[in-house]
């Protein structure tokens, strides 16, 4: 079983997309979406951290920026546009393009100034330790 992220105007997209193959859409399309979009996270828990991947194919990496403030994990960027092509006419630009922020509450028992972060073939994996004190601990029979 697949699960997917619905977004109100996903089933307005498809019309649109279905009715653009019935009649031929091959309208240029040369405005740029510039409007904010939204990256997807997944968000997984182990003993000892939660790890977020943030997905941002083509974004490089200077063009990301990651703080933490007042328990709150905040990441933003932006993807920008590429006007590099000649003699080319666009029939179709559906990738979104534009700035972009997600926000995550932090729980409490994440080490805020451990935090690490790498990016590796357009995925930002983000590290969130949790404290020693937070951590399952064996407890021996005496």
């Amino acid at each position: 079983m697949t699960l997917m992220r619905k977004t109100p105007w996903q089933d307005l997209e498809v019309l649109q997309h279905r009715l653009g193959d019935i009649f031929g859409d091959v309208t240029p399309s040369t405005t740029q979406n510039t409007e904010q979009w939204i990256p997807a996270v997944d968000i997984r828990e182990t003993d000892d951290a939660l790890n977020m991947h943030v997905e941002l194919p083509g974004i490089d990496k200077k063009d990301i920026t990651i703080e933490v403030k007042d328990g709150v994990l905040s990441i933003s960027g932006e993807r920008r546009y590429e006007k590099d092509v000649k003699e080319e006419n666009a029939h179709r630009i559906e990738r979104a393009y534009g700035r972009f922020t997600r926000s995550f509450s932090l729980p409490r028992n994440v080490n805020a100034d451990a935090v690490e972060a790498s990016m590796q073939d357009g995925v930002l994996h983000v590290r969130l330790p949790k404290l020693e004190s937070a951590k399952p601990k064996a407890i021996a029979i005496k």
